[in-house]
């Protein structure tokens, strides 16, 4: 029998990937308004539950604002990326980083979301990010709105509940695109746009309790988003004619639990309503699963004139993903639960799990790169994948994380096999290459990076940064194009 060889293309971007409410601090220097980022509380382990991880109240927003509340805000702190952007890019480029996402932080440029003219300080700061990495040959990799919904916005509209937002989005957008034309060419719209409908103040802006029926308020922002995304694409191309929009999913693969035949439709009704989202974005218009799923939930889509057509004319030109677990579906969900990031499963036996309960399924990536290829024929990027784990600093400062190489080096495999399989898979950007605020938990704790920040979860440290031995691995990754693994 042939042995056959995959093998990554020359052409492939190695990296990482940040969000700008997770490193960059300086929540209220040069003009920038609050966001959505800048009210999520630190809840220490002991008092966390699902239903505090991620939403946050009117009275939450209340007590903030009046000075009443006494929580910390990680996420207003982050680590001093702000500051430290030229220090943090030149360890990226000693491990040869071709490519680097990043996100622009829509506070900063348009301070509260709905500003006639931008905040030159803003825009400034982000021709400096971008000038200091194609100073070191890295392609920047860029999203418009990563969790990052202006407050401003929220107050007046309740963030995408309104349709008003759309507007000031596209206007947002059409500032970036103009003013950074000639050193981006790859964006991305919406980070993990369905998050909206798992935590609508993250991913949307939006308070629940101000709604009356929340469920409908999630998809009616959702919609919001899908037109802002199009009117965007739409404003890309027009702009910056090679320049490429991307969707961006956090992909949760499902498996059914047993070969009972009512599993294998629950699943398939799992994978259906997590890869709809890209259905839209790509193909142009709401699948017919979704009318069903609609009139039995009793929601309905208030469309103005002319949006399916939007929808229609602009699709992405290539789909990310963000890829951490595999999950497990049952018609009878009975037996042990495992935690995850955006939901919960019932435990694989078959999996390992990571500090925080995430399971571990290398393979399971190579399985959602083949389906979603096979569904619609489009370049696919990686744009997050990595190990939140406990990191130990020995006494001569060295981080030994096995576990992240371990991890990491697994995933990549899986990958080669998937393009060996046909999908065409433009690059891969780790997680948090530099530890960063945790997006679920605003933990220092659950670490990413293959760069160490001196920083614990109450927000003590200098802040230094250091090298673990995955550093020096990754960099072998890159320099050997993913055959040294």
């Amino acid at each position: 029998m042939a042995q056959f060889k995959a093998q990554f293309p020359d052409n492939f971007y190695w990296g990482g990937a940040t969000a700008a409410n997770q490193i960059e601090g300086a929540f209220d220097e040069d003009g920038k308004g609050l966001s959505a980022a800048d009210f999520v509380e630190y809840i220490p382990k002991e008092q966390r539950t699902k239903d505090n991880a991620m939403e946050i109240t009117s009275e939450q927003i209340r007590k903030t604002l009046s000075g009443e509340s006494d929580a910390r805000h990680p996420k207003r702190e982050g680590i001093d990326f702000y500051h430290r952007y030229k220090e943090d890019i030149a360890l990226l480029a000693e491990m040869g980083f071709t490519a680097f996402r990043l996100s622009i932080h829509w506070s900063r440029i348009f301070p509260n979301g709905y500003d006639e003219k931008p905040n030159e300080a803003g825009l400034q700061f982000y021709d400096n990010v971008l000038d200091e990495l194609l100073k070191h040959n890295i392609e920047p990799v860029v999203t418009l709105s990563h969790y990052e919904t202006p407050y401003g916005l929220t107050e007046k509209y309740n963030g995408w509940a309104g349709r008003e937002t759309v507007d000031h989005f596209v206007r947002y957008a059409e500032t970036v695109f103009t003013r950074y034309k000639d050193k981006v060419t790859y964006w991305i719209t919406f980070n993990e746009i369905n998050m909206i409908t798992i935590s609508p103040f993250t991913g949307g802006g939006i308070v629940s309790d101000k709604e009356e029926n929340p469920i409908q308020a999630k998809y009616q922002g959702l919609h919001h988003q899908f037109i802002a995304s199009s009117l965007a694409t739409k404003k890309l191309h027009e702009i910056i004619p090679n320049g490429k929009m991307g969707c961006m999913l956090a992909r949760m693969s499902t498996y059914p639990n047993t070969p009972n035949p009512e599993d294998v439709l629950k699943a398939q009704q799992d994978n259906r309503q997590n890869l709809f989202f890209t259905d839209v974005h790509v193909r142009g218009e709401y699948p017919e699963y979704m009318t069903r799923y609609f009139i039995e939930n009793d929601i309905t889509i208030s469309k103005e004139t002319g949006d399916d057509e939007i929808l229609k004319q602009h699709p992405v030109d290539y789909i990310t993903i963000s890829y951490y677990m595999s999950s497990l579906s049952s018609v009878s969900p009975e037996g042990e639960v495992t935690a995850g990031n955006l939901n919960n499963s019932l435990k694989n036996p078959y999996l390992e799990s990571s500090d925080w309960g995430w399971q571990i399924d290398p393979i399971g990536l190579r399985v959602a790169l083949n389906d979603m290829y096979d569904r619609y024929q489009l370049p696919i990027f990686i744009v997050e994948n990595g190990l939140g784990a406990y990191d130990k600093v020995e006494e001569d400062g060295s981080i030994h994380d096995d576990y992240r190489i371990s991890y990491l080096s697994k995933h990549i495999a899986q990958m080669k096999e998937a393009i060996g399989d046909g999908v065409d898979l433009m690059g891969y950007l780790a997680w948090g290459p530099i530890d960063l605020v945790s997006m679920s938990t605003s933990e220092m704790s659950k670490r990413y990076g293959f760069v160490y920040v001196d920083k614990d979860d109450e927000g003590n440290g200098d802040l230094a940064r250091s090298r673990k031995d995955s550093f020096f691995w990754y960099k072998k990754v890159i320099e050997s194009n993913g055959e040294v693994l």
